[in-house]
């Protein structure tokens, strides 16, 4: 068992990581392609999704305060990886202006706050870290996505990109039932918006449809209800991770994200064995994901073991 999790525990941040460069060259296409060869860069996805996950190891559990900080210091030691205009204006304004974490600050720079994917492409380590404990998972991310990003669709695409993964994490490969992975992570929203892109993809699934209706239906751009759906539906409609993460980021748009988070979900089922040893062995800074995975298990028992025994 222990090897299995940790198998699906790195799947999942090496699949961010290959999902996120493999991506990183088609973002903003609006054709649609395949590519098979990963870039020699990640993007600001998988840097978060890094912060993300250092700040669970380190804290036991999610902390807001902490997880700012180490958001603020990984982009000050690389801010070239390519973040929007949103987060690092955030980051300054917590770095030099002492502002709360937990302000709401992207309502100061977006009329109701932002609805863009970028709690959603970072939240693979929540899903994983509490992937048997949903109302842990939900305080978490709730807590997470608010750094950046307090509207409410922002959220619960975050929400529903780690529900996703940790159902990932808890399905036994082969064992994927697609239209019960489905209607699982559709009992996790609220909003209108999320049920109807989901609906639509049991409906495409069943069609087997093409990549332009697909395009059409659940979208392909940076707004997290035309993200989050479209990522989960790229997992459900491939036969392995390779395939889901190819397809996931032929569909062009933000395909660096879409790709990072179908890549973590992917991965999260798959295991790391499962995917192209090619892709794991070019794949940027992959030991120390790897090294992260094991110890991003290794936290989650044992804050677990401790909250059994308390």
């Amino acid at each position: 068992m222990r090897t299995m999790e940790i198998s699906k525990f790195t799947g999942c941040l090496l699949g961010t990581a290959i999902g996120d460069s493999l991506g990183a060259a088609r973002e903003g296409s609006s054709e649609i392609a395949e590519i098979r060869e990963i870039g020699p860069r990640y993007t600001d996805d998988t840097a978060m999704t890094i912060g993300v996950a250092e700040s669970l190891i380190r804290c036991r559990g999610f902390d807001g305060e902490e997880m700012a900080r180490r958001f603020v210091e990984n982009f000050l030691r690389e801010p070239w990886r390519g973040y929007g205009a949103g987060p690092p204006r955030i980051f300054t304004m917590i770095l030099r202006n002492g502002r709360r974490w937990d302000e709401g600050l992207d309502r100061e720079l977006y009329p109701g706050g932002s609805f863009g994917n970028g709690a959603a492409m970072r939240v693979a380590p929540i899903g994983l870290f509490y992937c048997d404990e949903p109302e842990k998972l939900r305080e978490a991310v709730c807590g997470a996505s608010r750094i950046t990003h307090s509207h409410e669709l922002a959220i619960e695409g975050a929400l529903l990109q780690a529900h996703a993964v940790a159902l990932a994490v808890r399905t036994r490969y082969p064992d994927l039932n697609r239209e019960e992975f489905l209607t699982q992570v559709k009992g996790v929203v609220r909003s209108e918006v999320y049920r109807e892109k989901l609906d639509a993809a049991g409906e495409l699934l069943d069609r087997r449809a093409d990549r332009k209706q697909v395009i059409q239906r659940l979208g392909n751009g940076v707004e997290a209800p035309n993200s989050v759906p479209t990522a989960i539906y790229a997992f459900l409609a491939s036969e392995d991770f390779e395939e889901a993460v190819v397809y996931a980021v032929s569909l062009g748009g933000d395909a660096d994200t879409i790709g990072a988070m179908a890549g973590a979900i992917a991965g999260a089922y798959y295991g790391v064995e499962r995917i192209p040893l090619r892709w794991r062995e070019n794949c940027e800074n992959s030991r120390y994901l790897e090294e992260l995975a094991e110890r991003l298990w290794e936290a989650s028992r044992v804050r677990s073991r401790g909250d059994r025994s308390s």
